[in-house]
């Protein structure tokens, strides 16, 4: 196993955390670094002798209305959650596709995504323009790869309780929380799943990804809606502050 992110103390916790040190390499890079990700694959097939899969997980979001954001912001969330996602995939396809070969397991490739690539968001626009065109690539891929031996997964969730969100929960747009928070392992579950199974999308929670397409296809109904999701969702995000003050 492999796992890669930029700062190389989480990276060591977790790789502990797994128990074998033989069985788990750490890469401290960046994904927008596109010599560091082909360096860190050609390293994983050296020491593994192949790539089974790959886990693009990776995510960044500043924000605020478009107009409150500077250019280069929006341009390097570009570059994390859609641009990297992308080349990663293309770099890593000869080595998954030598490691499934015509027989046994397929390989695999799980893309996270999110229910904001399912209807635009106000607020988010170019977060959610990332993971629309991240679930778009990841569709056309599946089909370009289709009767091969790679399996390409999308896992999108709602509002999941980790700091990329509970950190900066006041910035968080209220309508976000009109979806129950799932956890960080319920979405590692639906990954392991995707991997197995190769189902094409997992949404979480499936009403949420439901709504999120008829407000996509009907955004009349969505700003009709939009006052009562609103109104929801600033009741559990109270909840939510109120919980983590409680609990320390």
């Amino acid at each position: 196993m492999v796992l890669l992110a930029r700062r190389s103390g989480p990276l060591e916790e977790a790789a502990q955390a797994l128990g074998d040190p033989e069985r788990v390499m750490t890469v401290a890079a960046d994904v927008s670094d596109l010599d560091a990700m082909a360096k860190a694959l050609d390293d994983t097939v050296a020491r593994f002798g192949g790539l089974d899969g790959i886990v693009n997980n990776a995510g960044l979001h500043h924000r605020g209305l478009v107009e409150t954001r500077k250019a280069q912001e929006l341009a390097t969330m570009v570059d994390v959650n859609l641009r990297a996602p992308i080349a990663i995939t293309t770099l890593a396809l000869p080595h998954l596709r030598a490691t499934a070969g015509t027989t046994g397991p397929k390989s695999f490739v799980v893309q996270l995504a999110s229910l904001a690539g399912t209807v635009p968001l106000d607020g988010s626009a170019t977060y959610s323009a990332t993971k629309f065109g991240l679930r778009a690539f990841s569709f056309a891929l599946a089909e370009e790869l289709r009767g091969d031996r790679i399996s390409v997964s999308v896992v999108s969730p709602g509002p999941i309780d980790t700091g990329f969100i509970m950190d900066d929960i006041d910035e968080v747009s209220d309508i976000t929380f009109s979806q129950p928070v799932c956890t960080a392992e319920h979405v590692a579950d639906m990954v392991l799943t995707s991997a197995r199974d190769g189902q094409r999308e997992r949404q979480w929670p499936r009403v949420g990804g439901a709504l999120g397409t008829v407000a996509y296809l009907f955004p009349g109904l969505r700003r009709l809606l939009k006052p009562r999701l609103e109104a929801q969702g600033r009741r559990r995000k109270a909840a939510l502050k109120a919980q983590r003050q409680t609990h320390g």
